[in-house]
């Protein structure tokens, strides 16, 4: 991957990695792999290749875990209005996750212009809604997107496509936020890329290029961004 700015952005976005019996080790986010995923989890190119069988199996499974949850609370699975629990509950988790399955390839679709264009692009209070990864519980909150681009423009509607993407997946909020701004920057290579989400108690941010650089341009992203 070639970074519009390499050395800030791998400055900006370094994180940890954990290898079993060895070292930690530091790198760059990557937002697309060789297969076009985006950041894939463990068992994604599985669950993105499985054929309608194996994909109602492994609702199944699920559903039979949910059970097993059901009966450990001190419920019962066999009372009337909990006999479907476990299967809506899956279908719903599935849902909730699809995100894994989707790629910015897919996303993006092409819907990327050359346009003589040089000042903010904003998309603000868009609805994201996510699981936590540390209590499997929801988080919602809102999230505002802009970017100043370099000679290339996107898709209005594929920033909140974006969005929804890295939220529909076991995620913390700081994660979330980084990894739509990088994947912009990455995709784009625009002057700069800012990202805030305020959800109930908590606000991240994260800025890119020229929003970091430059107080003024930042001040004017949030300044919008609130009216």
């Amino acid at each position: 991957m070639n970074f519009s700015n390499e050395t800030d952005i791998t400055k900006e976005c370094e994180f940890s990695v954990l290898v079993p019996h060895k070292k930690t080790l530091s790198r760059p986010f990557s937002p697309i792999d060789i297969d076009g995923l985006s950041w894939p989890s463990i068992g994604t190119k599985q669950r993105l290749n499985e054929s309608e069988e194996q994909k109602s199996e492994r609702t199944k499974k699920l559903a039979e875990a949910v059970k097993t949850i059901v009966e450990c609370i001190g419920e019962d699975p066999n009372r009337e209005g909990l006999l479907k629990t476990p299967d809506r509950y899956a279908h719903a988790l599935m849902f909730f996750s699809k995100g894994y399955e989707e790629s910015i390839e897919h996303i993006i679709n092409g819907a990327i212009f050359e346009e003589d264009h040089d000042e903010m692009v904003i998309v603000k209070n868009i609805d994201a809604f996510s699981l936590c990864e540390h209590h499997l519980v929801p988080f919602t909150g809102k999230i505002s997107i802009g970017y100043i681009p370099n000679r290339r423009v996107l898709g209005i509607s594929k920033l909140a496509r974006i969005a929804e993407m890295f939220s529909r997946r076991l995620q913390v909020q700081e994660r979330l936020t980084k990894q739509i701004a990088v994947t912009l920057q990455e995709i784009l290579k625009p002057q700069g890329v800012a990202v805030v989400m305020e959800a109930t108690s908590t606000i991240t941010s994260v800025m890119l290029g020229v929003f970091r650089e430059q107080a003024k341009t930042r001040e004017e992203f949030l300044t919008l961004i609130k009216s």
